[in-house]
């Protein structure tokens, strides 16, 4: 199955089913010294893992991550990185009702027609369980670029109608001290009484996640087509359930002018650096030195507490049983991965950058 790869230089390659033994990644071209923890990795995986809050879906799983290779000592070898997490709580079982029919707005209908044969056990790959290897592999690169003094943080700014105040100031270490990972705690517990009341009615809803990247250096990206901006939305839409992606002042600086937009550069400090940051950080594809700055929208989850008609393989009406153990919002797991895969693109990019010039 082609497609489980991302990255050039920082390469990751996923593995493994929502039901089946272990999910997993490969992480090539991390560099040799780097110091890890498997509390780091650990860390970032109780951020998405299910059954933190009665938000989530109640899966019991511990998430616990095994590195096999390319660690000794607590420094990477330069060697491939093996991580791997076993499904603890896999219930495949539990999926025999869908093994013919197509969940509305799931992948069963594509999947089977792409590749003749599915696994249905949770959607099997392509469920959001995968995303437990981008998060593990992006704590590696998450520690790379704190090296460097790039920090990345992710936060919820809309759960359905309610959204937080733009004017907050967003305090980036309080992000996980509420369920819905929301800066702004008047707006948290509006979100957090939404969600439950979408939950109660067995439906789902969807959101917004902002995402800051602070100290980023001038010069990543690769122009033409893989600029920074291009390969953030890449790995952003990749991820499940994602809608939509924009950074900088995005869909909203439409209604602006050329005047209005436009970036002037000052120098302040020894530093050259504008006076706004309607780009998001990041001019011609390539980052300015200005935080970098994007949005991606969440659609509400498929699976519903409802049931829902459809049809089978051989085209037959069937009615969908409300079953399955999912979350009713999915914005709350969903922003450290959303760190996860910055973190990807960053990574690839800083060492892609450091080929770009003697």
């Amino acid at each position: 199955m082609a497609g489980n790869t991302f990255g050039q230089l920082f390469r990751i390659t996923s593995y493994g089913e929502s039901h089946g033994d272990a999910i997993g990644v490969v992480i090539d071209g991390c560099p040799a010294g780097l110091k890890v923890r498997t509390e780091d990795i650990q860390r970032e995986l109780n951020r998405r893992k299910p059954g933190q809050s009665d938000l989530t879906s109640p899966r019991n799983e511990e998430d616990e991550c095994m590195v096999i290779s390319g660690v000794y000592e607590g420094k990477t070898l330069g060697t491939p990185i093996h991580i791997m997490v076993r499904n603890g709580d896999a219930k495949r079982a539990d999926y025999q009702y869908v093994e013919s029919a197509f969940r509305p707005s799931h992948a069963d209908f594509t999947y089977e027609k792409k590749y003749g044969h599915r696994d249905p056990g949770g959607g099997g790959r392509s469920s959001a369980r995968e995303t437990i290897a981008r998060v593990a592999a992006g704590a590696i690169a998450k520690l790379l670029l704190a090296q460097e003094g790039i920090l990345i943080n992710a936060y919820v700014t809309q759960v359905g109608p309610v959204k937080m105040d733009k004017n907050i100031l967003v305090k980036y270490d309080k992000i996980d001290e509420n369920p819905v990972k929301c800066p702004d705690e008047d707006a948290a517990g509006k979100m957090i009484e939404f969600i439950r009341e979408i939950k109660q009615k067995g439906d789902s809803i969807g959101g917004i996640i902002q995402c800051d990247i602070r100290n980023c250096p001038v010069g990543l990206g690769e122009p033409v087509f893989d600029k920074l901006h291009a390969d953030l939305g890449k790995a952003m839409l990749s991820i499940n359930a994602v809608k939509g992606f924009d950074y900088g002042t995005g869909f909203e600086g439409l209604e602006m002018t050329g005047s209005q937009a436009n970036d002037v550069f000052v120098e302040q400090e020894g530093a050259i650096k504008t006076v706004r940051n309607h780009s998001g950080g990041i001019q011609g594809g390539i980052s300015n030195g200005m935080p970098v700055y994007f949005r991606v929208a969440f659609k509400p989850v498929a699976t519903i507490m409802s049931e829902q008609r459809s049809v089978n393989n051989k085209g037959e009406t069937v009615v969908i049983p409300p079953k399955g153990r999912h979350d009713p919002c999915v914005l709350p797991r969903a922003a450290p991965i959303v760190e996860a895969m910055a973190a990807l693109v960053l990574a690839d990019h800083f060492l892609r950058h450091k080929t770009s010039k003697l």
